[in-house]
């Protein structure tokens, strides 16, 4: 039986049922539930320092109207890692090397803040699609084409994402075989 070298990027599956919602469920189940205590164990004062201090530092930049997204971005940032730390044990699947998850977790976010950039700052928003300067007949050309390149924005990094961590696995694999 012969393999290809992407063969190791497919979602693994087992007796016809995909790994992949055990992949993005077990990192969870990992996470200790937080108690009534005032004392808690080692692990949920660790878990709860690092949670502090990566907020901290996600918000020491921002105005106070960035606090909101505090929350979404902290949980997306500990979803992401403890799938990623996941992938490191031997024999097992990493979910964000497949261009579906990137795009899942790309699409709407980008959607959410090109929509909130709309809505608080329409003129500052649409300013962006024409550069300063612009001659008079480029004008509706540009329009089109920064449109076009916002709108393309999260396919291509979706898969310049996808492209970057598969890459170093085929790499992995290309020097294997030939050694």
């Amino acid at each position: 039986m012969t393999l290809s070298f992407f063969d190791q990027f497919m979602s693994p599956t087992f007796l016809g049922i995909p790994l992949i919602a055990l992949a993005l469920t077990l990192p969870w189940l990992l996470f200790p539930t937080p108690a009534t205590r005032w004392l808690n164990n080692r692990l949920l004062t660790l878990q709860g320092w690092f949670i502090n201090r990566f907020t901290h530092q996600l918000l020491m930049p921002l105005n106070l109207g960035g606090h909101k997204w505090a929350g979404i971005l902290t949980s997306l940032m500990l979803f992401l890692i403890s799938l990623n730390m996941l992938g490191l044990l031997p024999y097992t699947f990493t979910p964000t090397t497949q261009l579906s998850m990137n795009m899942g977790f790309a699409m709407p976010l980008w959607l959410a803040t090109v929509l909130i950039g709309m809505r608080n700052q329409p003129t500052i928003t649409l300013g962006h699609l024409l550069p300063e300067g612009t001659p008079t007949l480029l004008i509706p050309v540009l329009i089109i084409i920064e449109t076009i390149s916002v709108l393309i924005r999260p396919l291509a990094l979706g898969v310049r994402l996808t492209a970057n961590l598969t890459a170093g696995h085929l790499l992995i694999q290309l020097i294997a075989t030939a050694a």
